[in-house]
């Protein structure tokens, strides 16, 4: 399969004067995002960038992610887009493992800069998000092979850093399969591109996909605050707009601020979590179109499954699975269950990773002969995916995941705390927020708001619980593990 840089730096080669990313008020040429590409390109270059090396990248949504991304395919290695919000000791770890050559930082990030440094991993500031970095000396580090182009990563189940590596191959034919299965998508359209970068949703269906099919991207470093992204929207005529539920309705209660509303929107597709489905019906009334669901994993480049269109589409359910996937059903005891149409959803195809990166142990049993286990329960009703329940217990806040060992881990280190408990409870916004049960220590004293707290200096914002419960005794099986599913809201 053609590398992605040689596709997209074909289209943009091929007409030079013709718009390409909307920008901070302005539109891009794609001669413009060409320049920048070679800036970037020679800027790696000259600090020593070889074939299979990685450069992580701390940036915004903006010109510069894509600018990067080429230019290190271009020369034959990858990119790692990392959250800057993510913590310190998260972050840390994730470098470690992913070993770049280097970190391009946005600016802001200086705090970042004394950790990189005791870590001996080089580093630059950038002036802008839509500039070239000055040329950076860069480490020597391990090679990987030249097919790879992305490593995404998040924290694990058990807390531990886990990326997840993909090819150019796994990108191109997702970033094509969610092309032709939105069959309302054409070349011309103007794609939202907000979600961060470091989400592979945003990174591929929101920044590549349209690269690789000559369709424009209004290209937002935030979506905050949710006025300004619907005034940036509606003045570059936004047409498709890519989100996760959570953002809807932010976007709907900005119209009622007097924010404008799009300008012949023609489909909202989100993904990510689980869609409120009274959300459709006011994103059609408010925004001017409905939503179409579609569901993906990281691990799968990310989409799995999507709603095509309107007509076809089923509220309730994130579509067929789109083409270029195999799939089957199992259930607890990996019995092939497909036929009764419920059970844990495996697929296999060239969208799926073949593992986590460097990590054979964390591979086991997600990824056996070519088949990823998704981790999650579902329902086949006339070829539509419907989710049922995650097997796992991860918790999704406004479409990013949340594991509960990470936080348990950071409440755990106040020196009150003698163990906790984090799960995840409805929320009408984002889907879910964590939760954390709390038993202190003998004689220990402290509050709910100062436990919050706590995790706010070492957590991401949507990682941190809402809301502190203590108690004496934590429900405990016969074999003394922790009965979450007790602490859930209706919890049996």
């Amino acid at each position: 399969m053609a590398r992605l840089e040689k596709i997209v730096l074909d289209n943009l080669r091929s007409a030079p004067k013709k718009p390409c990313l909307w920008w901070e008020g302005d539109w891009w040429t794609n001669e413009d995002l060409l320049n920048l590409v070679e800036e970037t390109t020679a800027a790696l270059r000259e600090g020593g960038f070889k074939p299979g090396f990685r450069i992580a990248a701390l940036l915004p949504n903006s010109p510069l992610v894509l600018g990067l991304s080429l230019a290190a395919w271009s020369l034959g290695g990858a990119i790692s887009p990392l959250n800057a919000k993510s913590g310190v000791p998260s972050l840390m770890g994730t470098l470690k493992l992913v070993e770049p050559c280097g970190v391009v930082l946005a600016p802001g990030l200086e705090d970042l800069i004394a950790p990189l440094e005791e870590e001996g991993i080089p580093r630059v500031v950038v002036e802008s998000a839509s500039k070239a970095m000055a040329p950076l000396k860069l480490r020597d580090t391990s090679t990987e092979d030249e097919s790879l182009a992305v490593i995404f990563a998040t924290s694990g189940t058990t807390g531990l850093p886990k990326a997840v590596p993909l090819t150019h191959g796994n990108l191109l034919d997702n970033s094509l399969g969610m092309f032709e299965s939105l069959n309302l998508l054409a070349e011309g359209d103007t794609v939202l591109n907000v979600l961060p970068n470091f989400h592979s949703f945003g990174y591929t269906v929101s920044g590549l996909m349209p690269l690789v099919k000559n369709m424009k991207q209004t290209v937002l470093a935030s979506f905050l605050p949710p006025v300004e992204a619907m005034r940036a929207i509606y003045a570059s005529e936004t047409n498709v707009l890519i989100a996760v539920p959570a953002m809807l309705h932010f976007m709907i209660v900005a119209v009622g601020k007097g924010a404008p509303k799009p300008k012949d929107l023609k489909m909202i597709v989100t993904g990510g979590d689980r869609l409120n489905v009274q959300l459709d019906g006011k994103a059609k009334e408010i925004l001017g179109a409905g939503v179409i669901e579609g569901y993906g994993l990281t691990e799968c480049s990310p989409v799995v499954a999507v709603n095509k269109n309107y007509e076809e589409r089923r509220v309730g359910t994130v579509g067929p699975v789109i083409r270029g996937y195999e799939w089957k059903l199992l259930d607890d005891k990996n019995a092939d269950v497909t036929a009764s149409g419920e059970g844990v959803l495996w697929v296999k195809g060239p969208s799926v990773t073949t593992g986590y990166f460097r990590d054979p142990a964390m591979s086991e049993g997600r990824f056996v002969d070519g088949w990823f286990n998704t981790g999650d329960y579902v329902k086949m009703e006339d070829g539509y995916v419907k989710i049922l329940d995650r097997v796992t217990d991860i918790i999704i806040v406004g479409g990013f995941n949340v594991y509960p060992q990470e936080v348990e881990a950071i409440i755990n280190s106040h020196p009150a705390v003698s163990q906790s408990v984090v799960v995840g409870i409805p929320h009408p916004v984002n889907g879910e927020v964590p939760k954390a049960f709390v038993r202190l220590h003998e004689g220990a004293s402290v509050t709910s708001r100062e436990i919050i707290a706590f995790c706010k200096k070492h957590l991401a914002h949507f990682k941190v619980p809402r809301s502190v419960e203590f108690m004496e005794d934590l429900p405990l099986s016969s074999t003394g593990k922790v009965l979450r599913r007790l602490l859930r809201p209706g919890g049996k």
